[in-house]
C-alpha cells in the first residue's frame, strides 16, 4: 500500500468510544487541517490526527499543531472568575480569589460605570487579539463602540500584520494578505522571500517551497540570519537588520535597468512609474551594498533570477514589517511584482506569511482603532452609516477613531485611559519597551482580563474572566491566503469558562446596553450579523455561509452573495481597488532605522520566533514537549563577536539597550551576522526580550520597530 494512502486510512479510523471532529489548528495563519479525537464516554479531547483533505497543507502539521489539543484540558486552565482582593500584589500571580460570574460581572459593571461617569466614556479601552474567530473579533469591535461607547480600541495585530495591511492598502487599495491561493506556490518559477524564517514559523509551507526548486525553479531569501530556508536558497541576501528599503529599491532599479519591466502592464495598470524611476536609480548594487552589507554580485543575481522567471511570487513576513518603515518596506517589495507585471494571474503575485491564526480576518472587521466591519473606515461617513444601520445606532453615536496599541499605553500613563478590557492578548510580553508598558498596566484604575490562563498580562488585572479555548466554541477564521474556514466545537467548556462573545453579551445586559446584544444567543447568531455587517465592504464576507465553507473547504473573500463562489485569485481583471482601478507604484527614499549602532551600543538586536513556540508563549510554554524543546530564550552570537567579548557557548550574558537589560544564555552560531544578535520573543517576566526593544512607530501603520535596536553585550562572571 502506498505510504500516503496508509496514513490517510489510519487518520480516518476511530477507536471504540471515539469520534473525530474536523477543524483547524489554533496557532499560525497556515491553519493546518486537523481532526480532534474526542472520547465520547467523557466528551473530552484526547488527541489529534491530520486532515489530508485540507488542500493547503495536505495532512502536514508542525510540533505546535500536533500538541495544540493539550491546551484545552490543561491543569492551568482558569475554571472560575478571579477577583483581586489585595492590590499590593498587582503584577504578580498572588492576591486573587475565586468568585462567581455574578460577583465578577457586578464588580466590572460598577467600576466601568463609575469611571465613565467621572472621567467620560473614553476613559475605558479595549485591547484585543486575532487568535479569535471572525465572529468574536467582530463583536469585540461592537462591544467597544456600541456597548462601552469608547473610541479606544486596538489589537495585537498592530504588532504583527499592521505594516502589511497599510502597505497593501496604499499600493492596491485593498488589504488581502495573499493575491493568490497557497496551492499556487509550488507551481511558480521563483519565490522571493523577505524577512520570513519560513521553515520554523510556517513549516507546513516548506514542501511547496522545496517543490519549486525540485522543478528547476529558484528560491531567493532576504534575512540577516542564515535560517534553515536561507541555507537552501539559490541566493541568500544577508542584509543588516533595518535596511530592507534600500535592498528593495535596488531590486526595482535593476529590474528596470536590465529590461525586465513590463511597460504595457505599467502603463495600463499602475500610477507613479516615473517618480519611482527617479528614486530608485541611485540604488546601484555598489551603493546598496554599502547600506545593506550584501555583496553587489548577490543583488545582481537575485534581480536577474526574479526578472527572467516567467512566474514569480514575492513573499514576506515580520522581518520587513516590524520596523518603523515597515509600510514602506511592504510597498517597496510589492513594486517588484507591479513593475514586472507578475501579479493578477495564477502562479504570480504577492503574499504574506501571517503570524496569528486569524491575522487576516481579525484586522478586517472592527478591532482596529480606525476600522469598521468589512474593512470600512470609521472616518468615512458613508461607511459609518452602513454599519450603524446594522448596529441600530445613529452615526452621531459612533465614537471617533482611537489610537494604536502602543499609543494606548501612553494614554494610560497620561491618565486619559483609566480602565481596560483585555482579551486574547498578552501585551505584558508582546509589546515593546516592557518596563513602560507594565507600568502603564499597573497604573490603571481598573483592569479586566479575559483569558484561558493567568497570563503575564492577567497578573495586572483586577478581575480575570475564564474564556474557552478554540476547541470549545465554533466560528470562522481567515487563513493567510484570505480563505475563510470553519472552526468546530469538539468539547464542552471546562469549568465555568465561557466564550468571549457570550461574556460580552452578558456584561452588556448588566451595563444597560443589552438591547444591542441580547439577540445574539449563539455563535451562529453572531456569524449572521457579522456577515451582514461586512456586506458591501472591501472585505465582503456576506456570501461565506457556514454551509458553503464546508462544501468548498473554505471560501476566499470577497464573496458578495450566496451564489458567489469567492475569489481565490485577486486582480485577474487587472482592476485594483483605487478609484481609477490602477495600483500605485510607491517611490520611497531610503531612511535609516530609528536607532543605529554607536560606540556604546555597537550591535544590532533583532527578534523573532522559534518552531516550538507561538507569540508570547502563553499557550505553548505550558505544553510539556514544547517547553522541553525550548525552555528558555537564548541570544545568537557570531563566533567572531563571541571571541571579541570573551564569551563561550552556553555562557550567560547581560544584553542591554537604552531601555533595559536582560540575561540570556549564549548560542554561538555562524548563522548570524557578525554585527547582529538575535533573541526569540516568546518568554515573559525577566526573560522577555521586549524589555529591550524600542517603541519607535511606523508613521502609517504604527508598528513598533521590533527588528532593530542598538545593543551591547556584557559578559557575566561566574556567580553573577
Amino acid at each position: 500500500m502506498p505510504k500516503d494512502k496508509f496514513f490517510k486510512e489510519i487518520a480516518n479510523k476511530t477507536h471504540p468510544n471515539e469520534t473525530l471532529v474536523p477543524t483547524h489548528c489554533s496557532y499560525c495563519g497556515m491553519q493546518c487541517g486537523m481532526n480532534l479525537r474526542v472520547d465520547t464516554s467523557t466528551n473530552k479531547i484526547i488527541g489529534v490526527e491530520p486532515r489530508y483533505d485540507w488542500p493547503v497543507t495536505l495532512g502536514k502539521m508542525c510540533p505546535k499543531g500536533v500538541t495544540a489539543y493539550q491546551q484545552t484540558n490543561h491543569n492551568d486552565r482558569l475554571l472560575l472568575p478571579l477577583i483581586r482582593d489585595n492590590a499590593s500584589y498587582k503584577g504578580t500571580k498572588e492576591g486573587f480569589r475565586e468568585a462567581s460570574w455574578e460577583e465578577a460581572y457586578s464588580l466590572i459593571a460598577r467600576k466601568f460605570q463609575e469611571l465613565q461617569q467621572t472621567y467620560g466614556k473614553d476613559s475605558l479601552s479595549v485591547f484585543s487579539g486575532v487568535s479569535m474567530t471572525n465572529e468574536k473579533c467582530y463583536l469585540t469591535g461592537k462591544f467597544a463602540r456600541v456597548g462601552l461607547q469608547t473610541r479606544y480600541i486596538d489589537y495585537n495585530g498592530r504588532f504583527c500584520m499592521s505594516s502589511a495591511a497599510a502597505g497593501f492598502m496604499r499600493t492596491f487599495g485593498v488589504d488581502r494578505g495573499s493575491t493568490l491561493p497557497w496551492t499556487d506556490l509550488h507551481e511558480t518559477d521563483c519565490l522571493f522571500i523577505a524577512g520570513s524564517n519560513t521553515a520554523e514559523c510556517h513549516p507546513t509551507s516548506m514542501f511547496r517551497v522545496w517543490e519549486v526548486q525540485n522543478r528547476g525553479g529558484y528560491l531567493i531569501v532576504v534575512d540577516p540570519r542564515e535560517t534553515p530556508i536561507a541555507r537552501r536558497a539559490d541566493v541568500h541576501l544577508d542584509l543588516r537588520p533595518g535596511t530592507d528599503l534600500a535592498l528593495a529599491n535596488c531590486m526595482v532599479n535593476l529590474l528596470i535597468q536590465n529590461g525586465y519591466a513590463n511597460k504595457a502592464f505599467v502603463n495600463d495598470h499602475t500610477n507613479g512609474f516615473d517618480e519611482l524611476v527617479e528614486v530608485v536609480k541611485a540604488f546601484t548594487p555598489e551603493y546598496t551594498s554599502e547600506i545593506t552589507g550584501v555583496a553587489p554580485e548577490k543583488l545582481i543575481r537575485a534581480a536577474e533570477i526574479y526578472g527572467k522567471a516567467p512566474n514569480a511570487i514575492v513573499m514576506f513576513a515580520r522581518g520587513i514589517e516590524q520596523q518603523m518603515k515597515g509600510t514602506d518596506n511592504v510597498s517597496a517589495y510589492t513594486n517588484m511584482a507591479l513593475v514586472t507585471g507578475k501579479i493578477g494571474r495564477p502562479k504570480a503575485g504577492v503574499a504574506t506569511f501571517t503570524g496569528q491564526g486569524n491575522g487576516q480576518g481579525g484586522r478586517e472587521h472592527g478591532q482596529k482603532a480606525d476600522a469598521l466591519p468589512g474593512y470600512r473606515k470609521i472616518t468615512n461617513p458613508k461607511h459609518v452609516e452602513e454599519v450603524c444601520k446594522v448596529w441600530g445606532i445613529t452615526p452621531e453615536e459612533m465614537p471617533q477613531p482611537g489610537v494604536s496599541a502602543y499609543e494606548m499605553f501612553e494614554l494610560m500613563q497620561a491618565k486619559t485611559i483609566r480602565g481596560l478590557y483585555l482579551l486574547c492578548s498578552n501585551p505584558a510580553v508582546s509589546a515593546p519597551n516592557q518596563n513602560y508598558v507594565r507600568a502603564s498596566l499597573k497604573g490603571l484604575d481598573f483592569m479586566v482580563c479575559a483569558d484561558l490562563y493567568l497570563s503575564e498580562s492577567a497578573e495586572f488585572a483586577d478581575v480575570v474572566l475564564p474564556t474557552t479555548s478554540w476547541s470549545e466554541d465554533e466560528g470562522t477564521v481567515t487563513n493567510l491566503e484570505g480563505r475563510i474556514i470553519k472552526i468546530n466545537k469538539a468539547q464542552e467548556p471546562v469549568g465555568e469558562s465561557k466564550p468571549d462573545w457570550q461574556i460580552q453579551v452578558e456584561l452588556m445586559e448588566l451595563m444597560g446596553r443589552g438591547q444591542y446584544f441580547r439577540h445574539l444567543k449563539t455563535a451562529a447568531d453572531v456569524a449572521n450579523e457579522f456577515r451582514l455587517a461586512s456586506k458591501g465592504g472591501y472585505a465582503d464576507y456576506y456570501g461565506a455561509t457556514w454551509d458553503k465553507i464546508e462544501r468548498q473547504n473554505g471560501v476566499f473573500w470577497p464573496c458578495r452573495s450566496e451564489e458567489d463562489p469567492g475569489t481565490p485569485h485577486m486582480f485577474l481583471d487587472k482592476k485594483f481597488y483605487h478609484p481609477d482601478g490602477k495600483a500605485l507604484l510607491c517611490a520611497i527614499p531610503y531612511r535609516p532605522s530609528a536607532e543605529l549602532p554607536d560606540e556604546k551600543f555597537p550591535l544590532r538586536l533583532t527578534t523573532g520566533r522559534v518552531v516550538y513556540h507561538y507569540l508570547s508563549g502563553n499557550q505553548t510554554r505550558r505544553i510539556p514537549f514544547l517547553h522541553a524543546m525550548c525552555p528558555e530564550p537564548f541570544v545568537e552570537v557570531h563566533p567572531e563577536a563571541a571571541q571579541k567579548y570573551g564569551i563561550a557557548h552556553d555562557n550567560y550574558v547581560r544584553l542591554y539597550t537604552r531601555r533595559g537589560a536582560a540575561i540570556f544564555k549564549v548560542k554561538i552560531t555562524e548563522a548570524i551576522r557578525k554585527d547582529t544578535v538575535f533573541v526569540p520573543y516568546h518568554f515573559g517576566h525577566e526573560l522577555s526580550i521586549n524589555l529591550l526593544t524600542i517603541p519607535a512607530l511606523d508613521p502609517i501603520s504604527k508598528m513598533p520597530e521590533f527588528k532593530v535596536s542598538a545593543a551591547q553585550i556584557e559578559k557575566l562572571e561566574a556567580g553573577q
